[in-house]
């Protein structure tokens, strides 16, 4: 069950991830409440609509940090690389797009079982 946000919890949450880059003091500032309401109030309030959100965000983020480590094949002595890769792997993970592992069985003296002959 969705629950209605009023517009200044939206105008929160759009401002939470735009403008106010994660600040939720100054997203709280961007949305129009007032300097009384506690932001601890509002953060608790949309505290599921935050999270779904953060989620979103490192999701439409994955396809930067995969251009961002696709560029480091352009100029692979640049300075920085090392971090970059580090933070673009990181968001990738994050988003779903993790390495798939891969498990090699072996035996040394297989035996393969075959069907009877007709």
């Amino acid at each position: 069950m969705t629950k209605e946000l009023t517009e200044k919890q939206k105008k929160f949450l759009s401002a939470l991830f735009e403008d106010a880059e994660g600040n939720v003091t100054r997203a709280k500032q961007l949305a129009g409440y007032s300097d009384n309401t506690a932001t601890r109030e509002v953060v608790e309030s949309l505290q599921d609509e935050i999270h779904q959100a953060t989620k979103d965000f490192i999701k439409n983020s994955a396809t930067k940090a995969a251009f961002s480590m696709y560029k480091i094949l352009q100029d692979p002595t640049a300075l920085g690389n090392k971090d970059i890769i580090a933070a673009s792997k990181d968001i990738l993970d994050r988003a779903g797009h993790k390495p798939t592992d891969k498990v090699e069985v072996s035996a040394p003296n297989p035996i393969f079982i075959l069907p009877e002959k007709k």
